[in-house]
Order: C-alpha cells, then structure tokens, then sequence
C-alpha cells in the first residue's frame, strides 16, 4: 500500500530581511562618523581662527578702554600744569618788581637770588613735568588710533576669551627664599603686576616716564630693599624696547635682580606657579586704582608752591 506523502507547510526566508537590515546599519555608522569629524574640525560653527580672532577683538576693546581713561587723567593733568606755570610767571613777574624797590641790603639780596633760584628751579621742574606729559599725550593717541584700526580690521565676535599664557619657572628653578615681581613689558609699556597685593600699575615706557613715574621708582625702592628679591620682566613680542628702558633703570640706578621670560602670544598672564614666590610690598603714594598713563617723580614741589 503506498505511503501517504506529507503535508507541504509554507517555509518563511529571513536572508533578504536580513541584508537590508545590515546594508541600513552600515549607513547609519558612516552618517555617525562624517558627524563626528565635522565636528571635531569646528567650535560653536566656527573655526579655530574665527575663535582666536573674536579673543583677541575683546582684548583690544579692553586696551582701547583704559587708553580712553589714562588720556582723560593726561588731559586733566596738562590743564594743571599749565594753571601751575600761569602762577609761577605771575610770582616771577612780583619778583621783578620786589626787587626793583627792595633794599641793596647784603642780605636781602642773598635771600631774593635764592628764593629766585628756587623759582627758576621750579619752573624748569614744570616744564620738564608739561613736556613729559605733552609727549605721553601724544602716545597714547597713536596707541589709541593703532588700536580702533585693528580692531574694525578683524571685525569677528568678541564674546570668546583668549586663552590665558601659563608663566612656568625655568628649568633650574630658583631659591626658596626668592621674592618675585613681575613687570609685563609690550609696545611702549610697562606694567607692574599686583606688587602690593592688588591691582596692576601701567605706565608708558619712554625714558622720560620710567625716569620720573613716582609709582615705578617707588616700586624700585621698596624692592631693592628686600633681600634676594627679583624682578622678572615678561617680555611680550613687542615688548624688547620697553624691557630695555624699564630693566635699565631698575639695574643701573637701584641694583635691583632683574630676568626676563618671553611671553607668546596675548593671553592674559597666568602666575599661579609662582605663587609661593610672589613678594608683596607696601602700596605706593599714588594710589594705583586708576594711576595715570605717567606720574612725574617731581609733581609735589609746585603744588607746595601754589599753596603758598
């Protein structure tokens, strides 16, 4: 007797399910992939230039603040000077007129050429005082037109910060019981940073400046005073003519240790490796919350002179 044959049953393939699965995981790994790399290349849908130019806009808009401040407190500081100088040739021409009618007493007239002594020695102290000041004005205008020029050629956002230049030791280090002040040095100016525990002090590098500034000379004084200190002067890379008035002065006339560290870049100054060196000294006469842009050494003698 013949067997019955089987019943057919309906058979399912899952090969084809299976490649097309395969073929939209492939697609999908490549579209992760091109992503990434896209994004690895860009910050915020800008390249790495358009970041370091929006950095350095905001720190020209920052200069172009302070140049403005240090230009009004130059301006102010002419308008005395030249009040001053009105009083001196009015107390000149009373001097003349004195000594027309005084007595040819000895004495008398050893005591009027040393008070006309004195004068002429005060005028030309103002003089010298006007003309620093004149030129300081004069600076900071250039500085001032460098600055807006530059920055309306970069024209990119200035929402960014730059990113900050870590100041390292050299490599042979230094001596536990060294004290560290730092002065920044860039294009014809100097900065000495936090020497009295706070706020930094900027002034123009010229030679008249750095000879005559009653806040550096101070800083000077009070570092020579201390022993092993140091006065490290980080150079920017426009900075070498500046360091060299500045050191100058702090070697030649106050024997004071100086070194020089070249800075990269503009990022804004970071010491914290050297805090256990920093050296503190007392604050200056001048307050240096809003120090002017030059501060002669000698501004006190003539306001002794008109209080009189």
């Amino acid at each position: 007797m013949a067997k019955r044959r089987p019943a057919a049953k309906d058979e399912i393939l899952l090969i084809p399910f299976l490649d097309i699965l395969c073929s939209l995981i492939g697609v999908l790994v490549l579209i992760i992939v091109v992503m990434c790399v896209s994004m690895t290349q860009q910050t915020e849908g800008r390249t790495v230039e358009e970041v370091e130019d929006a950095q350095e806009a905001k720190r020209l808009r920052k200069e172009i603040t302070e140049t403005k401040k240090q230009e009004i407190v130059v301006n102010e500081k002419v308008a005395t000077l030249d009040e001053l100088k009105k009083q001196i040739e009015e107390r000149q021409q009373r001097f003349i007129k004195l000594r027309k009618l005084q007595s040819t007493s000895k004495e008398i007239l050893e005591t009027n050429q040393k008070l006309s002594q004195q004068m002429q020695k005060e005028l030309d102290d103002l003089m010298l005082e006007l003309d620093g000041l004149k030129k300081q004005q004069a600076e900071s205008k250039a500085a001032l037109e460098k600055l807006a020029a530059e920055l309306k050629e970069r024209q990119v956002p200035a929402d960014k910060k730059v990113p900050p230049v870590v100041v390292q030791p050299s490599g042979g280090g230094m001596a536990a019981d060294t004290k560290v002040f730092f002065v920044e040095a860039t294009a014809g100016r100097l900065k000495i940073l936090s020497a009295w525990g706070k706020d930094d002090y900027p002034l123009s590098a010229t030679a008249e400046v750095v000879l005559a500034d009653v806040v550096f000379n101070h800083f000077l004084t009070e570092v020579a005073k201390i022993p092993n200190a140091l006065v490290l002067f980080l150079i920017r890379d426009d900075g070498q003519a500046a360091f060299n008035n500045g050191a100058g002065r702090a070697d030649n006339d106050y024997k004071v240790r100086i070194g020089k560290l070249p800075i990269p870049g503009r990022g804004v100054l970071d010491l914290a490796m050297f805090d256990k060196f920093r050296g503190i000294i007392s604050p200056p006469p001048v307050a240096p919350a809003s120090p002017p842009a030059a501060t002669p050494a000698k501004a006190e003698a003539p306001k002794k002179a008109a209080a009189k």
